[in-house]
């Protein structure tokens, strides 16, 4: 027996769809209480900092403070004016972000020199630092003020492809692994990047998520498209094409 799929007429056919157009409350700082564990989302395939980036926005619904530090985007401003995700972050209490200002995949393909990648890779590993340092005085069983400095603390860290700074020879993975060490326990730790698993770091990690591409409109000579994969078409085309 055919069952009846036919679809109901107007709008019965929305009446389970809530229909938000609006933010209907403002978001109250809060505390998580499950918070604490160490993420890692590498692999070849589109969504790694996609996939951070959800988790932030979801955490800050809840009211919760995150913040991001971008190991290896943002260079010129032809860059940085395409990120889409900068824009959102900003809209957003809760949600902050920096970059280390130099975009450098598989080769160097903004002007700057060796010298200066890896100064600048220094720099976020230093910030890195002082962003722990921050977390670990800071009482995170307690709400934090969304709009506070992010050196007053956080219940989220996302650090953007720290581990392809690794793989890139740019990052000591045993520095990588005295990060995790030095964490404050109830801080929720998202490292991302890396087109090789990270099993120096895979002991200590409880979520590891390969993300693999089976299929990519850059196979078909497709560029990067706004709202998808934004960032700038010439760098994709360096990595997939």
């Amino acid at each position: 027996m055919t069952g009846d799929n036919s679809e109901p007429e107007g709008s019965q056919r929305f009446s389970n769809i809530h229909n938000h157009t609006a933010v209907e409350e403002d978001v109250t700082a809060t505390a998580p209480t499950e918070f604490g564990r160490i993420q890692l989302w590498w692999g070849g395939g589109k969504g790694k900092t996609t996939a951070a980036l959800g988790m932030g926005f979801r955490a800050v619904g809840h009211g919760y403070r995150v913040h991001m530090l971008q190991f290896m985007k943002g260079s010129a401003d032809a860059i940085n004016s395409t990120h889409g995700e900068y824009n959102a972050i900003g809209a957003v209490p809760g949600f902050s972000y920096e970059n280390t200002t130099h975009y450098e995949w598989r080769e160097l393909i903004d002007d700057s020199d060796g010298d200066e990648q890896q100064a600048k890779t220094d720099g976020a590993l230093r910030r890195t630092r002082k962003l722990l340092r921050g977390a670990s005085d800071a009482d995170l069983g307690q709400p934090i003020e969304l709009n506070s400095d992010p050196a007053q603390g956080f219940h989220m860290l996302i650090l953007d492809e720290i581990l392809y700074a690794v793989e890139q020879g740019q990052l000591n993975p045993l520095i990588v692994e005295k990060l995790i060490e030095t964490k404050p326990p109830n801080l929720e730790l998202v490292l991302t990047g890396s087109h090789t698993k990270p099993t120096y770091i895979e002991s200590v990690a409880d979520v590891i998520t390969e993300v693999n591409k089976n299929k990519h409109l850059f196979d078909e000579g497709v560029q990067a498209r706004s709202g998808t994969e934004y960032w700038i078409s010439a760098v994709l085309k360096e990595l997939f094409c």
